[in-house]
């Protein structure tokens, strides 16, 4: 388990939603039976083949998990470790990462780093 997922808690935090599995497998929602989110994978249950496991990374949830941390980063160096993370994960887990969802994130980090860099000048000119 990489630091990223101890830190989103998939299974505990996230709220999979049928539509979601559908959207990703591409299929209709009719065909999901039922799913389950487990430790480190979603089961899902389909009506037409059984059964198959899906990857948190590539849920969309998994994304707008991780860029809720970017936006409440409070520090540049929570961020910067962060960012750290989600490279490691992105790196061991290539296939499960979708690359669009890594110019996201990253996107979304340079955001929060201006942010916070403009928040920090002003404090130091306040000082």
């Amino acid at each position: 388990m990489t630091a990223l997922f101890r830190r989103i808690q998939p299974s505990k935090k996230l709220r999979i939603t049928v539509r979601s599995i559908a959207q990703l497998l591409k299929i209709s929602q009719n065909l999901i039976k039922r799913v389950e989110s487990w430790a480190f994978v979603v089961f899902v249950h389909r009506w037409d083949r059984g059964g198959l496991f899906v990857s948190y990374r590539r849920l969309e949830e998994w994304q707008n998990a991780i860029a809720h941390h970017i936006q409440t980063s409070p520090t540049l160096g929570e961020l910067s470790q962060l960012k750290t993370s989600i490279q490691y994960d992105s790196r061991k887990f290539k296939k499960q990462f979708l690359p669009k969802t890594l110019e996201f994130l990253n996107q979304m980090c340079l955001e929060r780093q201006d942010e916070l860099n403009t928040w920090e000048s002003l404090n130091c000119i306040a000082s």
